[in-house]
């Protein structure tokens, strides 16, 4: 944990997908001397040609570096890697920086298990695709103990600009990572149920999806207000009153049988704010939604 990391410092990759192999490339850019493993040895051929080595398993590759960088499927394929008594044998005073997506409770576990076997342990959460990575406003959330951090703040600070550092609760990454997927896939239901409406009437995808990328911004705005309203516990409407969006989800539901496409999503928010409606919020702002959505029922 001493040890200063920056430019010229050997850092290992292990799991070369398109993300990990990204990370490498990053690394090798910066002028860090990297090792990398895969469970596939023929993924790691281009970046050998690079200048990565190639360990010939998973305790060599994280012998040869003071941070391991791990970016594999899932928690269950990150065990695999680590916990072996070959590993144990190298892991202790090494530095493990998790960029796979996991569960806070993984995460946690996982964490558990590094403190165990004498090492340090960061959770990271990468919020961007590979194409995206080393950018300015690339967007990472990292969490864990703060002195660990500021050893990897180098080597994030490769990955992308934006970097935000959740504290030292090692679930916070990991859990702020599924909010945002549950954002996002949220987001796509619903502008694939647009492109089905675009289409009924007609109208050109493209530029269905110009108008989408347009009110993004603002959008993100709003969705900010209604997240501050809602940490105050202030329903009180200052922009969108409920009775608006639960005649506006009917309205989606009833188009969308009318045209006789998939109905699903739209039957599904109207559900959610019909039930608000007869808790009598129609008159809160639309963030008392919120009211509806912590009943487990």
């Amino acid at each position: 944990m001493t040890q200063k990391i920056n430019k010229g410092s050997a850092v290992t990759v292990i799991g070369l997908g398109a993300m990990g192999i990204t990370l490498a490339q990053l690394l090798l850019a910066a002028g860090y001397k990297v090792t990398v493993w895969n469970r596939s040895p023929d993924k790691a051929a281009a970046l050998v040609a690079e200048g990565a080595v190639l360990a010939p398993d998973a305790a060599s590759a994280i012998a040869a570096s003071p941070v391991t960088v791990i970016c594999v499927y899932n928690h269950t394929a990150t065990l695999a890697i680590l916990d072996t008594p070959a590993v144990r044998n190298v892991i202790s005073g090494r530095t493990l920086l998790q960029l796979t997506t996991i569960s806070p409770a993984e995460a946690r576990f996982t964490a558990a298990w590094a403190k165990d076997n004498g090492a340090a342990y960061m959770n990271g959460s990468i919020q961007a695709a590979p194409s995206q990575m080393g950018r300015p406003d690339t967007p990472i959330l990292v969490s864990g103990e703060e002195a660990t951090y500021t050893l990897l703040t180098p080597v994030l600070q490769v990955f992308g600009g934006g970097i935000s550092y959740l504290g030292a609760a090692i679930g916070a990454a990991p859990t702020m990572d599924l909010a945002t997927l549950s954002y996002i896939y949220g987001s796509v239901i619903g502008f694939l149920h647009g492109v089905r409406i675009s289409e009924s009437e007609g109208l050109g995808v493209d530029q269905y999806a110009a108008i989408v990328a347009g009110i993004t911004p603002t959008f993100g705005d709003f969705l900010q207000h209604e997240g501050n309203m809602i940490h105050t516990s202030n329903f009180q409407v200052t922009e969108s009153p409920m009775r608006i969006s639960i005649e506006a989800t009917a309205r989606l539901e009833a188009t969308a049988r009318e045209a006789g496409i998939n109905a699903a999503f739209p039957a599904f928010a109207s559900a959610l704010f019909k039930k608000a409606a007869a808790a009598g919020y129609e008159n809160e702002e639309v963030a008392a939604l919120i009211k509806v959505m912590r009943d487990p029922a």
